[in-house]
């Protein structure tokens, strides 16, 4: 028998430490609507077998039928397994003619009789008023947790209680783990937040992590904060093409393999182009890329790459598109992961910056997520290149307000400069690490064949 008890999600298992650990007590906690139940019911269907079956138990704060109704609708709910290998019951009549004794010899009684691994009670918070007095509960709660310890079973406790009632209810101190299910608010945004409050005997991920609630049931999104790593690793020394010959040169012969770049510039001053070189070259020379973009979907993007002679079915190019509309980082940050693991993928584009601020809630949080995104690729070797408009169209002063540019290997400033009655483009390689490069400002087109460009800017001419 294992001593980990799986939620079937594979990312919430992480999180845990590899699951939690069997036999325990484990609360499950949040306001209306925050997925209680659902989680309850998932982890209670995915472990639930003949031999050691699951059993629901509902009390009165929802009905039974009620849970049964919604949860059919679930892609987890299995109507075989009702009657044999999942139980569900209502103590909503026991409680209220017997009270809690009457809870108490209930549970005894499906203990004895089923001989279940897994028990859920569902609202344990609203069994609170059947006791006359805290002590009474906590009477009941000491009785109640015994019984439970005296078998191989695994109990889950689902209440909608606040974060006020964690310090004075009796069942916090009597848990091993409290999972918290609850939603942030932040301008217009609101995101779903699961916390680990409480594991005893297992390491877990602190901090705040993203889920949504879909027909599959709960899905996480764990915060990505890797931990240093002091582990060497090796690139490859021969450096990579940018896709445009003389930008090369500018880089002192293109990028480092698994290095990050920065191109900044005004709106329209052709970041997504320069993007889209690097990919599209990448794809020639046999290395995939993944354009992952929250500014055009696929059919839009379509009619901009058609347009230089490329396409999106190109062999090695994958476009990851999605709407910055209730977009989640973190949900963001696993689905490229994981697109990049399908792949293969050796460059990625990130398109754009400013789209993933908004979607985040912290600052620190964003600037956290880059820095462990970009380490990952770096020690795998793949190329990162990260678009972020600038305010100013005209005279540049700040390039970065996300603090983006520090943790950049490259960074190059795309901009428009005015010259009597014309305006011209220039680009500027600003920075490049392990490497040296040319820092001087050469202007440069966007043609039917992408960028082209072209000298240096003369050293008399007026430029702003």
């Amino acid at each position: 028998m294992s001593d980990r008890v799986s939620s079937g999600s594979e990312r919430l298992n992480d999180m845990l430490g590899g699951g939690l650990p069997a036999n325990g007590i484990n609360l499950i906690i949040g306001l209306p609507g925050s997925g209680k139940t659902i989680l309850a019911q998932q982890y209670a269907f995915h472990n639930a077998t003949r031999e050691r079956p699951a059993i629901y138990l509902s009390t009165v704060s929802e009905p039974l039928e009620k849970i049964l109704r919604y949860g059919q609708t679930l892609g987890f709910f299995e109507p075989r397994a009702i009657g044999s290998a999942v139980f569900y019951e209502d103590l909503g009549g026991t409680v209220n003619d017997q009270g809690l004794p009457g809870v108490l010899e209930s549970v005894s009684g499906f203990l004895k009789e089923r001989r279940p691994g897994m028990i859920v009670i569902d609202s344990f918070k609203a069994l609170h008023p059947y006791a006359r007095r805290d002590e009474d509960f906590r009477r009941f709660l000491h009785e109640l947790a015994g019984r439970l310890s005296a078998f191989p079973v695994t109990t889950f406790w689902v209440g909608e209680y606040g974060d006020d009632e964690i310090a004075r209810s009796a069942e916090f101190a009597v848990a091993d783990s409290i999972l918290s299910l609850s939603a942030e608010r932040k301008g217009e945004r609101e995101v779903r937040v699961f916390q680990v409050l409480k594991l005893r005997g297992s390491d877990f991920r602190s901090g705040k992590h993203a889920y949504r609630l879909s027909g599959e049931g709960v899905e996480f999104f764990p915060r990505l904060a890797d931990a240093v790593d002091q582990v060497s690793y090796e690139l490859d020394d021969v450096k990579i093409s940018s896709g445009i010959t003389i930008l090369d040169e500018m880089l002192g012969r293109g990028y480092w393999p698994g290095a990050s770049t920065l191109v900044a510039g005004p709106s329209g001053s052709g970041k997504t182009l320069m993007g889209l070189h690097f990919i599209f070259e990448g794809a020639r020379q046999g290395e995939p890329g993944v354009i992952a973009t929250l500014q055009e979907n696929a059919a839009q993007l379509e009619r901009i790459v058609n347009g230089f002679g490329w396409s999106l079915d190109e062999e090695g190019v994958e476009l990851m598109y999605r709407t910055p509309v209730d977009l989640y980082l973190d949900e963001w940050v696993h689905d490229l992961l994981e697109t990049v693991e399908a792949t293969g993928a050796r460059r990625i584009v990130i398109d754009s910056l400013g789209d993933l601020k908004v979607a985040s809630t912290d600052e620190t949080r964003f600037r956290e997520y880059v820095y462990s995104l970009l380490q990952r690729c770096s020690r795998q070797g793949i190329s990162v290149m990260m678009t972020q408009e600038v305010g100013e169209l005209f005279g540049i002063t700040r390039l970065s307000e996300f603090g983006i540019s520090h943790i950049s290997d490259n960074v190059v400033l795309l901009q428009f400069l005015r010259r009597d009655s014309r305006i011209k483009r220039g680009i500027t390689v600003m920075k490049t690490r392990a490497s040296a490069h040319d820092p001087q400002i050469r202007e440069f087109e966007i043609t039917g064949d992408g960028f082209v460009v072209g000298e240096h800017f003369a050293a008399d001419q007026d430029l702003a």
